[in-house]
């Protein structure tokens, strides 16, 4: 498959009319670091900018889809954008985070925006703010033993894009928002986070079979129907629940138990401040490995 510009942290092919948009940190899980966020936002345009493309492919290599932001040492990797002088800055903070050219969230909220349908495919660890890249697309197809949660309702985040908000039912996103219990991919699909699930040994055959189909359609019909779904929600006030989502994240990552999980982090290391959070609950990387993603099902970038 042909191959556009080279980016750090994911790669971006195409394949006639299908775009395929690849997070490549496997190492790290594909953890969310500079400049994924930017190079997301850049591979959309990359893609929506092309008249060939009519769909978009969103998946991750190795063994999980993603395993959210990156916090080993706290946000140190973001520089002094939301310190100074080494310390939080809430101005600073909030700021960044609200504005349309800094935002992670708005950066990846460029897979809510492309005018093109974008496909999520979902396999391992999704979780995090991972889920909101995921939850941002417009179909979501996982394996079935995916992982899809958000630990940070615990401890250190508050939801961002709002998509788990917007996408599931009052009783059960405030279930997931205040336990911070994760779902499979076949739970997840049950409750209607997202559309389907499958064995993990037909996931990319399935993610191509509906990207052909939709690949069949006008564009231009693809794109009204994207648009008048997409303001039907941004109507019922999704722009200022994500304002609100980036504050609270700033100030829970900021209280004194949310400090002293980074201590944890950063004196013993992640593993131990993530055990210290989901033990109790038996979830996450403290769960049975039957209750994880299969460690053999491995996407080749």
């Amino acid at each position: 498959m042909p191959t556009s510009p080279q980016f750090e942290t994911l790669l971006y092919t195409t394949d006639g009319p299908i775009a395929t948009v690849t997070l490549n940190r496997p190492e790290h899980l594909n953890t969310i670091v500079p400049p994924m966020p930017d190079e997301i936002e850049s591979a959309i345009g990359l893609a929506e900018r092309d008249p060939a493309v009519k769909v978009v492919v969103l998946r991750g290599a190795g063994l999980a889809f993603s395993g959210g932001y990156d916090f080993g040492g706290g946000f140190t990797h973001w520089g002094e954008a939301m310190n100074t002088d080494g310390r939080w800055d809430p101005g600073k903070d909030f700021a960044m985070v609200s504005a349309r050219e800094t935002g992670p969230t708005q950066k990846f909220m460029a897979i809510w925006r492309a005018s093109k349908p974008v496909i999520a495919q979902v396999h391992g660890w999704c979780v995090g703010g991972a889920s909101d890249y995921a939850l941002c697309a417009d179909i979501v197809i996982a394996s079935d033993d995916a992982v899809i949660g958000t630990p940070y309702a615990r401890m250190w985040g508050a939801y961002l894009t709002g998509m788990w908000l917007y996408r599931l039912s009052l009783a059960k996103v405030k279930w997931h928002s205040l336990t911070g219990e994760p779902l499979t991919g076949t739970e997840a699909a049950a409750v209607e986070l997202i559309n389907e699930s499958v064995p993990f040994d037909r996931l990319e055959a399935r993610v191509k079979e509906v990207a052909g189909r939709l690949a069949r359609i006008p564009l231009s019909q693809l794109q009204a129907q994207k648009l008048i779904v997409n303001q039907a929600y941004e109507n019922m006030g999704l722009a200022s629940t994500q304002t609100l989502g980036g504050i609270l994240d700033g100030l829970m990552r900021n209280t004194p138990e949310a400090l002293s999980f980074i201590e944890t982090a950063g004196a013993q290391g992640v593993r131990a401040a993530v055990e210290r959070r989901d033990g109790p609950w038996g979830d996450y990387s403290q769960a049975p490995p039957d209750k994880r993603p299969d460690p053999s099902h491995i996407i080749e970038p």
